[in-house]
């Protein structure tokens, strides 16, 4: 079986070169979570493994083993991803509950994506996004009507109407995408963990086993 095509998309766009090598058991994952989940995300996750895309952070399923990211992981999220769509009413017309709502997203000062689960096939959950960030007469939900790896190249490609989120650093333009061992490794080189470059406040924050 060959790449995810959408990945493959993805990958025109932000190349692997700080892929972070996981081999995530999908089976275990998704018995933990209680349900399957899409395919493109999985393909994603086995091609890029566990890391972020500029400040865009991509939620494992599980729980990390990289220093300071234990508790990023899609149930470490959905708690309070849930609490956010009671607390706004979700998004307009949609009738489900917050507990369809299965975060896959986070960062990008502040704002939120997530699925909305509402098809017994994973492959056809559309992608739900919180913006912190929105015009006073929106809503702070919106629905977009495709898969989360198609949601980040359309959002790198300007292909929809307005920018989708409440912050606008992929919002046609690209970045990198670095893995959180990676980023472990260039913070314990005193280099910034994004960009690579010497960090001038890097002896300020010594790391430490603790």
């Amino acid at each position: 079986m060959g790449l995810h095509s959408d990945v493959a998309a993805l990958l025109d766009l932000v190349p692997a070169d700080f892929a972070g090598g996981e081999r995530i058991d999908w089976d275990a994952a998704e018995t933990e979570l209680g349900t399957g989940l899409p395919s493109d995300y999985k393909a994603l996750l086995d091609t890029y493994g566990v890391g972020d895309i500029g400040d865009l952070v991509i939620l494992p399923p599980l729980p990390s083993d990289v220093r300071g990211w234990e508790k990023c992981h899609i149930g470490g999220h959905a708690v309070g991803l849930r609490e956010l769509w009671d607390m706004d009413k979700g998004v307009p017309g949609v009738a489900l509950g917050a507990d369809a709502v299965l975060p896959w997203g986070s960062g990008m000062n502040a704002n939120e994506m997530a699925w909305l689960m509402n098809d017994p096939d994973p492959d056809k959950w559309p992608v739900v996004a919180w913006r912190r960030q929105h015009s006073w007469n929106e809503s702070s939900w919106a629905l977009f009507d495709c898969g989360m790896v198609q949601f980040i190249t359309r959002m790198m490609l300007g292909q929809f109407d307005a920018c989708p989120l409440g912050d606008a650093s992929l919002w046609k333009r690209t970045d990198v995408f670095v893995s959180w061992r990676e980023q472990e490794r260039r913070l314990v080189a005193g280099l910034d963990p994004l960009t690579g470059e010497p960090d001038p406040y890097a002896d300020m924050f010594p790391i430490t086993d603790d």
